[in-house]
């Protein structure tokens, strides 16, 4: 059974840095397509991050040039490093993986197959 769990969030003021992590039971890892999605309250899921099996990724517009999604393949984690936080990207951010992409054309595709339960990011101004 795939067992997702995430941690590293917490509270930062803007301006601030955190780095998120999600270690990943033990599956076929290395070949499975990953990435983080955030919700914040009152507001619809929204896709952040993806990497593909070769360490290739795509962002959210929103986070471009802040936000560094990466993985450790031998120790079945996902990262995502997260600077310039900003008030507006407080909200639970998920890991997520999947067989098959969930990315295409800038567009992120919700029906993921596995979530972890989220980890609450809050930035303050």
């Amino acid at each position: 059974q795939v067992q997702l769990v995430e941690s590293g969030g917490g509270s930062v003021q803007a301006g601030g840095s955190l780095r998120l992590s999600c270690a990943a039971s033990a599956f076929a890892y290395s070949i499975y397509y990953l990435g983080w999605f955030r919700q914040a309250p009152e507001k619809e899921r929204e896709g952040v991050a993806h990497i593909d099996r070769d360490g290739r990724t795509n962002y959210a517009e929103s986070v471009k040039g802040r936000f560094t999604i990466s993985r450790d393949n031998a120790k079945n984690t996902l990262y995502l490093q997260m600077n310039s936080l900003k008030p507006e990207d407080a909200a639970m951010y998920y890991c997520v993986a999947d067989p098959w992409s969930f990315y295409n054309g800038g567009y992120f595709y919700t029906s993921v197959a596995y979530w972890g339960q989220g980890t609450q990011v809050t930035v303050s101004s």
